[in-house]
């Protein structure tokens, strides 16, 4: 027994590593498994279907060629919306679902904002999370403004698979080349064109060049690139594949590391081509000689839910009132969760199964009941879990012939070292397996099941207020519904009472949400007074109570009063545990609603590896920030862990602002499951929408260079972009799932986690001296303080890069270290560098903990020390904006000697500091008080 429980836990640990949201498969140079997912908010348009046949045709040739004949489009799933017309060439999808898409196709996240992306929060080298293209991109009205589609498909599948980044930045356009000129951003430099400010009203547009602004030394705001129409150079597909002769990504030998693309920012200055070459794929394969055969596509037409209960009424059910909290948890999603128009049914099993109910089409409150009534009375017998998904089976091929696309929803507490005989008809069955580990017992075998039909994997200790039970439950909503009507968690919260008997709190309805707004209230013991107050300060209507089930529940008829709701809880027995759980729906299909998602970087890790935790918080698409988000992490035993997550573009997250809040977990204390619960809130006071653009879009083209003129396209649509509205008071609530670990040390204290990597390294003018700006890492990546800082400096990027102990060392000796996720500043002086012919300096900072621990180096700053040259206007003269000549002293820029201008570049700024320059680069003494400062 012991010998072949350790199997199955290797075995399924092994599978859990890898397993991720999506199919995608390679096999033999071809991608297989891709699901592009139309949205059912999407207007029915056939030839959305036919245009997209074409695209991905398209870019699997070009996509091949690209890769030196390495990888090609095999086979694609298109998966259709219910809400659509049917038709003989559509069928049943069996495991692909919305929430696995690779590709979505759905509305703009804003009116006019139709450029492609790829939702991408992790880093280099790392998958992404799918492709946004809106209809109006597929159907190719929007191709002057971004280019073919097929090719762009492909700049985007190389975001989503190999994890590289765009090799252009609308942040900084512009840099201080080595040349001693002004350069766009790019890769390669040898795609030519011009730098032009170029206006349209009233119908009739304009050009002029380019002036500089007097404190960057580079071009104005609103200077644009313009490549030239006809071109040889053939790289960078991810600069802008849109050119005809682009077909290839840079590589080490025609990579642009000067530039301050997303790309040298998120992948230490690699190409594209080396991250790509660096992948499991490349090593995976060798180039064709044969051209690729063509991409074949599947049609597949969401149907109505199919979801079936399979629920464990053993023996070992009846101990620390599980079968009861199994009941209330099933009843909450029989009555609140499971969407109207699906079809459900429910099996128990023991030893042996039973059909406790056929399948049912939900389109009431008597379907409903009837489900409920059919939950277990009592816990007696063994355990067989195949018995009773083979049950479920059999109920649901009295529906349909076949189980694609069904789901089943297997709860069970206990172990069965039969598991493994049903394993490979699972695998080969079309259903989904969804799966809710109860207790510390529940086998871990179930989870193969799990992770071989992509279904969803939750913990629950037998700790009754932490809610584990109704967290999952209440997250089984179709992957398939549109977000108007999947129901939403608004409160999770449980509570054991002791010398204090009352639990009081309050729940924000927002006006998103509002429908079919539901109150559950459950007890151990005895029944607790139960007081609820809408915003007016009216009582709520009463309470349906089950004094058998130990719960309580009521729905607001209507729409719920927008505002604050007040609950308060009176306990009639000490030691009792109350919880509280609240959904809604959204108020309003045309608007959509705040969503809140959370997600592990991984199913399973091994101490002592960090592990990230993430959470995403929307409405619609469009990012929600500045909301507070916290995570609560509970173990098997029922310890929880508390983190607040942050959307500051350190440490763990990649992004500032994108709405994804991220924090490393690191605080393993034991082996075996986690469950995450994630809270955001925000408000008035707070949380606002992000109406920048994603970080990751596609390069909107300008326009054209024609024969020395340009030919341009309208100006692309800004909506505000560095505008952002305010949202209401809201509250959400969403599990993230299980987790495993193991290898972990019960009782150790050793210190194994190195601060985190600065990622945000910056710079601003102060007087003589450069002031550095960064986001403090903690003595253990995120969390804590370090012991101390090491900042060096280099001429030399790479030197920087690949010999960091090797260069010169800044004095650091009075800068003091700030706790975790406070802004850190430090100022110093800039000494000589032994760099012939430097350009450039660049800086970059490691941290050190206590235990003499490191952290991996910053990103790099850059020092450029010369004054750039801007191309010359068309009279011959140097443009600025006061009119000038931009060198007054008359000195040759490029020269190197008797330089009067320091330009620091870096990411995010471009600032300057005065110097003098003479054979060797420093910066004039001036003394400075109430700030950490140094010199060699």
């Amino acid at each position: 027994m012991g010998g072949f429980r350790g199997f199955i836990l290797f075995l399924v640990l092994y599978l859990l590593q890898g397993s991720k949201a999506s199919f995608i498969e390679l096999n033999d140079n071809g991608y297989e498994g891709i699901i592009i997912a139309i949205d059912p908010g999407v207007p029915e348009d056939d030839k959305i279907i036919d245009q997209l046949m074409d695209m991905v045709t398209a870019a699997s040739t070009y996509l091949f060629e690209a890769t030196e004949k390495r990888f090609f489009f095999k086979n694609v799933s298109i998966l259709i919306p219910e809400n659509w017309k049917g038709n003989p060439r559509y069928k049943r999808p069996k495991l692909e679902s919305y929430l696995h898409a690779d590709v979505r196709v759905a509305l703009p996240t804003l009116p006019g904002r139709d450029e492609p992306y790829t939702k991408q929060f992790t880093a280099c080298a790392e998958k992404g999370e799918y492709i946004h293209f809106t209809p109006d991109f597929v159907l190719g009205k929007k191709q002057n403004e971004y280019g073919p589609s097929d090719r762009l498909f492909v700049h985007e599948w190389a975001h989503l698979r190999w994890g590289v980044f765009d090799e252009y930045n609308d942040d900084q356009p512009y840099y201080s080349a080595k040349s001693k000129k002004i350069e766009a951003t790019r890769c390669s430099t040898g795609i030519s064109g011009m730098n032009r400010v170029y206006t349209c009203q009233g119908g009739s547009c304009i050009y002029r060049t380019c002036r500089t602004n007097s404190t960057t030394k580079l071009y104005e705001k609103d200077c644009q690139f313009f490549p030239n129409k006809v071109q040889t150079e053939k790289t960078s597909i991810m600069f802008m594949q849109s050119i005809d002769s682009v077909s290839r990504f840079c590589n080490d030998k025609n990579h642009n590391r000067e530039a301050p693309s997303l790309q040298n920012i998120k992948c230490e200055y690699r190409s594209t081509w080396e991250v790509i070459s660096s992948s499991e794929d490349f090593k995976s394969t060798t180039p064709r000689e044969a051209p690729p055969p063509p991409t074949t596509f599947s049609l597949l037409k969401i149907s109505p839910r199919i979801v079936c209960l399979v629920l464990d009424k053993s023996g070992s059910m009846s101990s620390d009132n599980r079968l009861n909290r199994m009941n209330q948890a099933g009843k909450f999603f029989l009555l609140n969760i499971v969407e109207n128009g699906s079809w459900a049914g429910m099996v128990h099993f023991d030893s042996s199964a039973s059909v406790a109910s056929e399948l049912i089409q939900i389109v009431g409150s008597n379907e409903r009941d009837q489900l409920v009534a059919s939950l277990p009375p009592v816990a007696s017998g063994g355990t067989s879990i195949c018995t009773g998904i083979r049950t479920a089976f059999q109920v649901i091929r009295k529906l349909q012939s076949e189980l694609d696309g069904s789901e089943i929803v297997l709860l069970t507490d206990g172990e069965d070292k039969t598991v493994s005989s049903c394993v490979n008809e699972v695998k080969l069955s079309g259903a989904i397996v969804h799966v809710i580990a109860l207790g510390p017992s529940a086998d871990s075998a179930v989870d193969e099941l799990r992770t071989l039909t992509g279904g969803k994997y939750y913990y629950a200790s037998d700790d009754a207020q932490n809610n584990g039970l109704i967290d999952a439950f209440g997250d089984l909503t179709s992957g398939n519904a549109d977000v108007s009507q999947k129901s939403l968690q608004l409160e999770s919260k449980g509570l054991t009472l002791d010398s204090n008997n009352w639990m009081n709190g309050t729940v924000i309805i927002d006006s998103t949400v509002g429908k079919d707004t539901f109150f559950l209230i459950t007890w151990k013991s005895q029944k607790p007074s139960i007081f609820l107050w809408d915003p007016s300060g009216r009582e709520a209507g009463s309470f349906t109570v089950e004094l058998s089930t130990k719960m309580a529940y009521l729905t607001i008829p209507g729409t719920a009063k927008v505002g604050i709701w007040t609950y308060s809880l009176q306990a009639k027995t000490s030691q009792e545990t109350l919880t509280i759980a609240v959904t809604s729906r959204a108020a309003n299909s045309s608007v959509p609603p705040i969503t809140v998602s959370a997600k592990m970087n991984k199913d399973t890790n091994s101490f002592p590896s960090p592990m990230i935790v993430y959470a995403e918080v929307l409405q619609g698409y469009v990012p929600v920030v500045g909301a507070k988000v916290t995570a609560f992490i509970e173990s098997t035993s029922g310890n929880t862990e508390v983190l607040e997550l942050f959307d500051n573009g350190a440490g763990a997250d990649s992004f500032k602002n994108d709405g994804v809040y991220s924090r490393y977990f690191t605080a393993f204390k034991e082996n075996g499951r986690y469950s995450l619960k994630v809270q955001a809130q925000g408000g008035k006071n707070s949380a606002t929408r992000s109406f920048r653009h994603p970080p990751n879009r596609a390069r909107y083209i300008p326009g054209w260079v024609v024969d020395g003129k340009i030919e341009g396209n309208p100006p692309r649509p800004e909506n505000a972009e560095n505008t952002q509205t305010t949202v209401e008071d809201f509250s959400r609530m969403a599990s993230g799932g299980a987790f495993v670990v193991s290898q972990v040390t019960p009782g150790s204290v050793a210190d194994v986690f190195p601060p985190s990597q600065i990622t945000d390294l910056d710079a601003t003018p102060d007087g003589d001296e450069i002031t550095l700006t960064w986001t403090a890492p903690g003595d253990d990546f995120d969390v804590g303080k370090v012991q101390q800082y090491i900042v060096r400096i280099s001429g030399s990027i790479l030197d920087l890069r690949d010999n960091f102990d090797n260069a010169l060392q800044v004095n650091t000796t009075d800068l003091l270290p700030l706790e975790a996720n406070s802004k850190q500043t430090f100022t110093f002086k800039p000494g000589n560098i032994s760099e012939e012919n430097a350009t450039h300096i660049f800086i970059a900072i490691q941290s050190e903990d206590k235990s003499s621990l490191r952290s991996n180096i910053s990103n790099i700053a850059q020092v450029a020390l010369f004054i750039p040259e801007a191309d010359p206007s068309p009279d011959g003269n140097n443009p600025n904006p006061d009119g000038n000549h931009p060198n007054p002293d008359g000195n040759n820029p490029s020269s190197g000697v008797n330089i009067s201008v320091l330009v620091l570049s870096v990411v995010g700024s471009v600032v300057v500091v005065s110097i003098i320059v003479s054979t060797t680069v420093c910066i004039l003494k001036k003394k400075r008080s109430n700030r950490p400062r140094t010199g060699f």
